[in-house]
């Protein structure tokens, strides 16, 4: 059975999965506890039966396990989970059940003529159903806007199963004078999908194969069906016409939309509905939105800004052109238009040829001499569609409803972020008030197909809240040891784990001393002095060079010229570290100083902004002394290793990978980038990293070999030469691979491709390793809203929820992990797949693993969201365009969506692989990757 387009929402709706993959070896694994062995110090049993003293065992629910003869893409589900306090969260998802046996008939719908946008297209198939041919499709069908109708009841289609049929959509206004088009609809038998697979599916005894997958695809239409023939969609979501709405600047505004899809489970079929946020162009006068996009102040408007004879700059034209791209305008009552381009001269120069009697006329002189009513601007550029009409502007009014497939300014961001954010208690409700637009038991579509959805209310599931690591600081600290509470903890009374010494530095200015006047900049100086010394860090200069640079210069030469007067002053020795004060709006500064650092001399620096570090307090010293001690080689916290035994095992080294994949927005011509980050230490808190650049948007990475040997590589120098381990015992014996931004429909492909790879790079450097690899995915909807008064000071779940049974895969090992405390909005669990395990985790130990490497995260003293491996190959990725030279060719700009300076079209991959700069001397042993947070923001 083959589908075409089928992936209705990949990454969620339908799990695209492949055959069974080499499981290891892995024997018997643990019964319905999940764990063997006995209980670590800290309570967590990390390889052993039972819960440990003072903790609630939680083993209600379904507990089934899969059947033998069920294959999987992954690990098949071990156990579950027992160590923890027992607890419950809401979920926001529905129950759906179907009829038995429900027979659902697969047809595809294409026309032939031409291929139409998905909103036209839906109309054309309504409009095919209710009102060409009822008689053949009642009743109606779930048709996905692309090629996918689904039927309860077979077609009469006639010989071959397939017929044309001819659609006139409702004239809705059609201009008299002309005919109404006709729309060629053609409609052809694809399959019979019988959801009997489903119902096995769920209950661990059916592998998931392309007919679960099919069939989940058919449900996932279906629940669809009703709202995209209503309002403006994506793939994923809808949004409703009326809903929730901002001006977000910029020519967009955002609306509040409704995302949905259906889940399998333990024992049950979910529809998993959430709150999503859609980006839109704003509606309107053409002018508003072309002011809009340029930010101009209504004071200041004036249309004659986009006439080309005043003066409307040709990059200033391109800009909005790219903007306007795809745009739907209304050019007269009822006639419509999507916009291609923009003319480079204005309507009284635009000349086209005349259709009779020859000559030409331009676009001005038509429109006085057609509508006896001259244009108000006659000297303004046009829009003009595909076959090359113009339109004046001043004609154009946009559509509303239009899904603006665009990357979000960085201006924009924080806007969006404040837009989307809910508390769990707000979420949930406007969640349920989505479920009354929905109305569900409503739908034609879903009672044709006799599909039931609980209306509610949202179910609730058992979770348990596990204990945190001990953390470890340095010798002179008050509390060496500590554990923390609710997902933080402070560094009041603390020293590094492992401070450095900064020997020589010098401070580098770029504003002007009339702003910052170096009196201001020696207060800073003893400031991080004072917080440096509190923390352990020796500063041994006190008095460091302060030199004052121009931002509109050549940045890598004044740093060289700073970093040779330190050099002077201490004797002919090279500066350790750069703290460089940047301005307000100083992105360009801050990616020629990382680049002058990490890529040209091998120096740690320190960005901060001027309005900031001039009037901070000792707690922002003290964050920036956490980004520094790092960079400069030293460790901030360890985990014990009593209550972290499986991660610090001198019987069993450890190393950690996290590897990330980040791709360019839509439309750009950029590469994707890649990361892959490792331990060297043996307490799994000192990282090094690896990056490259690749063919855009593929998500296999394509260098992991390499790029996995040189992190095996320092691992094992590293704990050879200071960690004075012999050469016969440096190797892991473990390796554990996150992997991050894969979707489920590609779990198969990166198993099969990257899990060899990694075999293969070990076996060739000699190391006997036993390797788990684990997805590690952040973009689902399943959140979680705790039971009444059980919230922390946010109102969500605690810091250490994990809910491994009621939501997760029926066959799989998979769960989700809440791993840090909220602070505003509603906390999004990480979901964790095992792809492969050869180290025969328990359920119980590998969620321990997970949640102690949440806390590592050396710039931050709280658990982050997902592993701190993972987390920085993500800000790998995200600050790779530093390592492009700033005034070379292939200088990549903000938001990553074109390049600079490039001739000939975009560049392509070798000339960014040629133009990509490596890491160079110390910094590529070291945590250089630890970035102020004020200049890069980080995907989420």
């Amino acid at each position: 059975m083959r589908l075409r387009d089928t992936r209705v929402e990949p990454s969620r709706g339908a799990r695209g999965r492949g055959d069974e993959g080499d499981r290891g070896g892995r024997g018997g694994r643990g019964g319905r506890g999940g764990s063997r062995g006995g209980a670590s110090p800290d309570g967590l049993a990390l390889v052993g039966r039972g819960p440990s003293a003072g903790q609630d065992v939680v083993q209600s629910g379904p507990t089934s396990l899969p059947s033998a003869h069920v294959r999987s893409t992954g690990v098949k589900r071990p156990g579950f989970g027992t160590v923890g306090t027992r607890t419950r969260v809401n979920v926001n998802a529905l129950e759906m059940s179907t009829q038995d046996a429900l027979m659902v008939y697969h047809y595809d719908a294409a026309t032939p003529d031409k291929t139409y946008t998905p909103q036209l297209s839906v109309q054309l198939i309504k409009t095919l159903q209710h009102d060409t041919a009822p008689q053949v499709f009642h009743p109606a069908g779930a048709y996905d806007g692309k090629k996918n109708l689904f039927m309860p009841h077979r077609l009469n289609l006639g010989a071959g199963d397939s017929r044309v049929f001819d659609v006139i959509l409702p004239a809705n206004g059609h201009p008299k004078d002309r005919p109404p088009p006709v729309y060629k609809v053609k409609i052809s038998f694809a399959a019979e999908i019988n959801t009997t697979v489903l119902h096995r599916f769920i209950q661990g005894t059916q592998s998931q194969d392309e007919q679960v997958l099919t069939a989940l695809t058919a449900l996932n239409v279906i629940i669809r069906a009703d709202p995209i023939m209503n309002h403006p969609f994506n793939a994923r979501s809808f949004f409703p016409i009326n809903g929730d709405r901002m001006s977000f600047g910029y020519g967009f505004e955002l609306v509040r939309g409704y995302f949905q899809s259906v889940r399998p489970a333990i024992g049950k079929l979910l529809v998993n509905v959430d709150i999503s946020t859609g980006l839109f162009y704003k509606p309107g006068s053409l002018f508003d939105l072309a002011y809009d996009f340029f930010n101009v102040s209504s004071g200041e408007r004036n249309p004659m800004m986009f006439s080309p004879q005043r003066g409307f700059d040709p990059r200033k034209r391109l800009s909005l052109q790219r903007f306007l791209t795809g745009v739907r305008v209304e050019i007269a009552p009822n006639r419509f238009i999507t916009i291609a381009r923009l003319s480079d001269v204005g309507a009284d120069q635009f000349r086209f040829p005349l259709r009779e009697g020859g000559g030409e006329r331009t676009v001005a002189q038509h429109f006085r001499q057609q509508q006896n009513r001259p244009l108000l601007y006659p000297s303004l550029l046009c829009v003009m569609n595909a076959k090359g009409s113009a339109i004046p502007f001043e004609k154009c009014t946009v559509l509303a409803g239009q899904i603006a497939r665009k990357q979000i300014p960085p201006e924009l961001t924080k806007a969006m972020v404040d837009f989307s954010r809910k508390r769990p208690d707000e979420r949930m409700n406007s969640i349920r008030h989505g479920i009354q637009l929905l109305a569900y038991g409503q739908s034609e579509y879903v009672r044709n197909f006799g599909l039931n959805i609980s209306p509610g209310p949202f179910p609730q599931v058992d979770a348990r809240i596990i204990n945190p690591p001990q953390l470890k600081y340095g010798r002179g600290s008050g509390q060496p040891m500590i554990r923390p509470k609710f997902g933080s903890w402070n560094m009041m009374d603390k020293k590094f784990f492992n401070p450095v010494h900064i020997e020589r530095w010098v401070v580098v200015v770029f504003e002007s001393p009339r702003r910052v006047s170096e009196t201001k900049v020696r207060e800073m100086i003893k400031d991080y002095i004072n917080a440096c010394n509190t923390v352990g860090v020796n500063v041994v200069e006190r008095d460091p060079i302060v030199d004052y640079a121009n931002g509109q210069g050549n940045i890598g030469n004044q740093l060289q010229a700073a970093g040779e007067a330190c050099y002077k002053k201490n004797r002919r020795a090279a500066p350790d570290l750069f703290l460089v004060i940047l301005p307000e709006h100083g992105n360009d500064i801050y990616r020629a100083v990382k680049h002058f650092g990490d890529c040209v001399k091998g120096v740690a620096t320190q960005c901060l902004k001027s309005n900031k570090c001039l009037r901070a307090n000792m707690q922002y010293w003290a964050n920036v002394c956490l980004k520094t001690n790092p960079k400069l080689g030293g460790v901030n916290v360890v985990p014990d290793s009593a209550s972290a035994s499986l991660l610090i095992d001198p019987s069993n080294p450890t190393i950690i990978m996290g590897a990330d994949v980040m791709h360019p927005p839509p439309g750009s011509s950029s590469p994707s980038f890649t990361a892959v980050v490792g331990n060297v230490d043996t307490e799994v808190s000192k990282y090094v990293a690896t990056s490259n650049v690749q063919e855009s948007r593929v998500e296999i990475i394509a260098d992991l070999g390499s790029m996995a040997r040189s992190i095996l590589l320092n691992y094992r120098n590293y704990r050879e030469q200071n960690e004075k381990i012999g050469r016969d015992r440096s190797a892991p014996k473990r390796l554990i691979f996150f992997r991050d931004g894969v979707s489920e429909g590609q779990f198969a492909q990166v198993r099969d491709q990257e899990l060899t790879i990694l075999k293969q790079v070990c076996k060739d450097l000699d190391i006997g390793v036993k390797i788990t690899f684990i997805v590690v995915g952040k973009r689902h909807h399943y959140r979680f809203e705790p039971p009444q008064g059980q919230g922390d000071r946010s109102g969500n779940m605690p810091a250490g929820t994990v809910v491994d049974q009621g939501i997760t895969h029926p066959v799989e090992f998979d769960f989700y992990l809440q791993s840090h405390a909220g602070l505003i909005g509603t906390s999004r669990p990480s979901h964790y797949n095992v792809l492969h395990d050869d180290n025969n985790f328990s359920a119980d130990a590998l969620q321990s693993l997970c949640f102690t490497l949440c806390h590592v995260y050396a710039r931050s003293t709280r658990s982050v969201s997902i592993p701190a491996p993972v987390y920085y190959a993500d800000i790998v990725c995200a600050r790779a365009k530093n390592h492009f030279d700033p005034l070379g060719n292939l200088s990549m700009s903000d938001t990553a969506t074109e390049v600079s300076g490039s001739v000939g079209g975009a560049p392509d991959l070798q000339s960014y692989k040629a133009a990509y700069k490596q890491v160079v001397g110390k910094m590529s042993k070291r945590m250089y990757f630890m970035f102020w947070n004020e200049f890069i923001n980080l995907k989420s």
